[in-house]
């Protein structure tokens, strides 16, 4: 919300559930919080069709749009269909605030790890790439996450990226690296290169406590 630069009215908030199929419950839940936030909620779905007439209208009036977590291969396949990442670009580059977690997150980067093929993780390199970076979530809670996307940027399948902990979240501002956050003491964000000896190089990262 600090970010959007809202004075004087609510920010307008657009939430999407695209990636766990548009649950009603996340997205009840959603307006349950904005109401509580004092902020303007609305929301974008596609299961089973949209539920706006004009989606570029929609999002482009928006000041934050904010992606749930879940597949994000079935995220990225259902806004291929409806022109939704085209729609993102354009927000992005009108000045929106775009953010997520977990496949919300990934979605902005060029790709990452992800289970929504099954149980073993997978790499997933077909995000909307606003950004030139891979990113690896619940780099702390899952444990396959950080060999994986590790051996994915050594092995150059996936360019370098920012990894984070659950609670963590890094910032970007234009399509460079401003800071990590958190809002969990002790967790932190890692940037992971590929070395001059083709091993991943894993850096601990600063974050910002949230207060």
């Amino acid at each position: 919300m600090d970010l959007a630069g809202v004075d004087a009215r609510a920010p307008r908030v657009c939430f999407l559930a695209t990636a766990c199929g548009d649950s009603s419950a996340v997205i009840r839940d959603f307006y349950d919080m904005a109401h509580e936030t004092g902020f303007h909620g609305t929301h974008l779905q596609l299961f089973t069709m949209p539920n706006v007439d004009d989606m570029r209208e929609h999002l482009l009036t928006q000041d934050v749009i904010w992606v749930w977590g879940g597949s994000v291969a079935g995220l990225l396949a259902m806004w291929e269909l409806h022109g939704v990442g085209d729609l993102m670009r354009e927000a992005w580059e009108a000045g929106v605030v775009l953010t997520g977690v977990s496949a919300g997150s990934i979605c902005w980067h060029v790709g990452g790890t992800t289970d929504s093929f099954g149980p073993e993780l997978r790499p997933i390199s077909n995000g909307l790439g606003l950004v030139p970076f891979s990113n690896g979530v619940h780099y702390d809670s899952e444990e396959q996450r950080r060999p994986l996307f590790q051996s994915l940027v050594a092995s150059g399948q996936l360019p370098a990226g920012y990894a984070t902990d659950d609670g963590v979240g890094v910032l970007y501002r234009g399509t460079e690296f401003a800071e990590a956050l958190t809002e969990k003491q002790g967790r932190a964000a890692y940037l992971v290169e590929r070395g001059a000896d083709g091993a991943a190089v894993e850096t601990r990262l600063e974050t910002r406590l949230l207060r």
